[in-house]
Order: C-alpha cells, then sequence, then structure tokens
C-alpha cells in the first residue's frame, strides 16, 4: 500500500469540529511515516468529485473527518473499490463509527488507530446497503423518523438538535401509522400499517438509537426494524427503549433478516445515514463485502 492518503475532510462538522479535526488526524498519520494530502471540496458534489479523483489515483486510503455525512459521502468513492476506508468521527451522529467500534470525537486518537491499522493491515471488509447508485452503512429510515427529519429540514428556527426536538413533537401531535407494502428478498408483498420500518445494515441512528440492534455488518443481511400500528401513547412508551435496543422485544415490533427489502408507501421519504435519498418506493440491498474499513 502506497504511504500518501487522503483527509477526506467537512470543515462544518459537528459545528466546526471537521476544521479543527482535520490537524490532529493529519498530525498522527504523518507521525506514523504516511504523506497526507487534504482535500475539502466546494461542495458536497465537488467534495466527491475531488475524493473519486483520489481514489482513482491510487490513494491509499480515504479518510473521512466528520460525521455520518460525510461517511456517507466517503463511500460513495470507495464502495467497490480496494481502497480502505477511515473514519475521524467529529459529527454530531457518529453512528457509523460507533458500529465500528471507533474513536469518537478525539481525532488525535482515530488518526493513531487508522495509521496503526493500516500499517498491520488491520483492515476489515464489511457489508453495505445500496438503493440505487447509492451507498450507506447505517440505517435506512422510513415513516415516523424520516417525518421528523423532513420537518426538521424545513424548519429555519431553532438550530441545532432542539430543532429536531421541536420536529417530532409537531409530528405527533398529527401521528398516525403508515400503510405500507413491503417485500423481503423473493417473498409476498405484505401489506401494513406501520409507525416506522427501518432497514439496519449497523445497528443505531440519530447518534446512538439502537433501532436495529442486533443488526451485523459482516452477515451480509439486513437487519429491518417494523414498529407496528401504534397508538401515540405507546409510541411515547416505546421510543425512548431504542436508546438501549430494549425496545426489540415489544409486541408492537418485528425484526426480519434479508438480503433486499422493497419498501412501498405514499408520502414517506426514505433516509440512509441521515441523508435524504428520495420519497417510496425504494428498494435496498446489502451488498457483502463492499468497503475495505480500518479498524481497532
Amino acid at each position: 500500500m502506497t504511504s500518501e492518503i487522503t483527509l477526506f475532510v467537512n470543515p462544518t462538522a459537528g459545528r466546526g469540529r471537521g476544521a479543527h479535526a482535520a490537524q490532529p488526524a493529519a498530525s498522527a498519520l504523518r507521525a506514523a511515516g504516511f504523506s497526507v494530502r487534504t482535500i475539502l471540496g466546494e461542495n458536497a458534489e465537488d467534495a466527491l468529485k475531488r475524493a473519486r479523483g483520489a481514489v482513482e489515483g491510487g490513494t491509499g486510503a480515504l479518510i473521512a473527518v466528520g460525521g455520518d455525512g460525510m461517511a456517507n459521502l466517503a463511500l460513495q468513492a470507495v464502495a467497490g473499490t480496494r481502497t480502505p476506508l477511515g473514519l475521524v468521527a467529529v459529527g454530531t451522529g457518529n453512528d457509523f463509527a460507533r458500529a465500528l467500534g471507533l474513536p469518537v470525537r478525539d481525532p488525535a486518537a482515530a488518526g493513531r488507530l487508522i495509521a496503526e491499522s493500516l500499517k498491520g493491515a488491520r483492515l476489515r471488509d464489511i457489508d453495505l446497503g445500496r438503493v440505487g447508485d447509492t451507498w450507506f452503512g447505517t440505517v435506512l429510515a422510513s415513516g415516523f423518523d424520516s417525518r421528523v427529519n423532513d420537518r426538521g429540514n424545513r424548519m429555519r428556527w431553532p438550530t441545532g438538535r432542539f430543532k429536531y426536538d421541536l420536529a417530532m413533537l409537531a409530528e405527533l401531535a398529527a401521528f398516525k401509522p403508515f400503510p405500507y407494502r413491503i417485500t423481503l428478498d423473493d417473498g409476498e408483498v405484505q401489506e401494513i400499517e406501520a409507525t416506522l420500518v427501518a432497514v439496519g445494515n449497523g445497528s443505531s441512528y440519530g447518534g446512538g438509537m439502537k433501532i436495529c440492534a442486533d443488526a451485523d455488518l459482516t452477515d451480509g443481511l439486513f437487519d429491518i426494524t417494523v414498529v407496528g400500528d401504534c397508538s401515540r401513547t405507546t409510541l411515547l412508551k416505546v421510543f425512548p427503549k431504542v436508546y438501549k435496543g430494549t425496545h426489540l422485544s415489544h409486541p408492537k415490533v418485528t425484526v426480519h433478516r434479508a438480503a433486499r427489502v422493497e419498501l412501498v408507501a405514499d408520502g414517506i421519504t426514505g433516509y440512509a445515514d441521515g441523508e435524504p435519498l428520495g420519497p417510496l418506493p425504494l428498494t435496498a440491498d446489502c451488498i457483502r463485502a463492499a468497503v475495505r474499513v480500518a479498524l481497532p
């Protein structure tokens, strides 16, 4: 592997932590003997173009510095290649890094770990989800949670996570389950009423909500968590349990495993790694060993 590697930086991640995190991460990598090049990009499209150029040019690794959104952007450049991906997780949620057991909001430690992993060939191939040409590492969300995202993204005030707390309250006020049609692998179409359907390659989203708590990044299958036709009262009781993953034992919650899932519902946007995919219907495939990552 070449000693020239690329830092892929989101300067706005975590309210500016991305830009500050790049320096200690780069210092740790240089101290380990790597030559480090940094790319920023004027916007997401330009940044991805530059990242793909680095991968095509033979960079030894692409190191994403930021949150889950930046990790997701990096996946679009490295998925399906043999270029290793490293994560310096300094965003708000950092669910992909958590799933991989990587340091969170400690860029120097992350840089050292990546250097040790690359030098010692401690790399592992993990699965990714794919919808069309778009890859994701953690969870494809749809239903109540994606409606909260929709509303929060439309709100100009307040800023930060409080905006999404207010959006959740507003969605609860208008809450009702959604009619879904779900097809798992080559099975029959299931018509159900559901509060949400989460397709998990990884276990969590939203900064540690273990919606697909038992998902395995290496089994070639999604964990698909279906929260059924809850009342508002039941939802308020079940939802807090998601932080420990104990919601999975509730009678209104079912979990399926499949390598492909098709979701059909009206008026629902799909989000993957916190990024909008577009309106349902969407079909997601779990692609085994789609990306090589640097691990502890």
